[in-house]
């Protein structure tokens, strides 16, 4: 079994493929790691080096990777934090070809584009590359709450909205993560997988820490457990318990990085086990009423 993983690469920290790689070798998974940029470490810090990858790099990688035949034995192809929109660009061209070569392949893509927080923190060129190149070519997607509605177009914050927006934008399968509903309790955060015909939603207490590349590390653990053979709903529940179990002992550690090398055990066989719930009938029945626009963040 193996993974592609195309995403940025720090020397410190836990984002990017750094907070990939581990978690899914950890499940048995080979993983072939291209990068997209070497950094320092992630962004939040008052200083950071490297750099994004030139484009002729990572398109030569990426044939490497075509030549030693990884693409024939990949079950999934996740491709996360991309740089540049000539970088995008070469990553939908190595889909196409990959999904030509293999078909059984599922393709997933992160759209890393923003946060609630800072907003749309990628270029315009390549937020429309995702929503324009790689997700129509994506079998599943991760985005958080933010990302769902740069994709979307709107903002929609009640559950039927999310549903209707999710299924709207046309992957067979969309695992939206940090979500906050205008009717929830604050002190609780929900993670959505909506299918064209089902759905399932998790819900967990929210933790006062938020480290970064708790993204990186939730869609790494969906595709492990997809490529174990879990259902959509089950994989769901695992990823989610193993994040939870990594920020819980980040915060008891007060550390500013994703404990993840120590929270390993907790992240493999997570405690507690959030089970997912199917969303509410109300939620599938299909028709939705309009939502307001989200407000545009370059």
């Amino acid at each position: 079994m193996t993974v592609i993983s195309i995403q940025s690469q720090v020397v410190h920290g836990h984002v990017g493929n750094s907070a990939a790689v581990f978690p899914l070798q950890a499940c048995g998974i080979e993983v072939t790691a291209v990068p997209t940029a070497l950094l320092s470490n992630h962004p939040h810090y008052s200083s950071m080096r490297g750099e994004v990858l030139d484009v002729k790099l990572v398109r030569d990688l990426l044939r490497g990777v075509e030549e030693r035949g990884l693409v024939d034995t990949c079950k999934v192809l996740i491709s996360g934090y991309l740089g540049s929109p000539e970088i995008a660009a070469a990553v939908i061209d190595f889909v196409r070809r990959a999904k030509a070569r293999n078909p059984k392949l599922l393709y997933l893509c992160d759209p890393v584009m923003g946060d609630a927080g800072p907003g749309v923190y990628v270029e315009e060129d390549l937020r429309a590359l995702f929503c324009e190149g790689l997700v129509p070519l994506a079998d599943i997607i991760t985005p958080n709450q933010f990302e769902l509605e740069q994709l979307a177009g709107r903002a929609p914050a009640t559950l039927e909205g999310i549903v209707a927006a999710a299924r709207g934008i046309g992957p067979s399968t969309v695992a939206v993560t940090g979500v906050q509903l205008q009717d929830a309790s604050p002190q609780i955060v929900q993670t959505l997988a909506i299918e064209p015909r089902a759905g399932w939603i998790v819900s967990t207490p929210r933790i006062s820490c938020h480290p970064s590349g708790t993204g990186d590390l939730f869609t790494a653990l969906f595709a492990a457990a997809l490529v174990q053979g879990l259902a959509t709903g089950a994989a769901l529940g695992r990823a989610v318990s193993g994040v939870y179990g990594v920020v819980e002992e980040t915060e008891r550690r007060q550390s500013y990085e994703m404990a993840l090398i120590a929270s390993a055990e907790r992240m493999l066989r997570p405690h507690p086990l959030f089970e997912a719930s199917g969303t509410p009938a109300r939620a599938d029945a299909g028709t939705f009423p309009a939502e307001p626009a989200a407000s545009s963040q370059q």
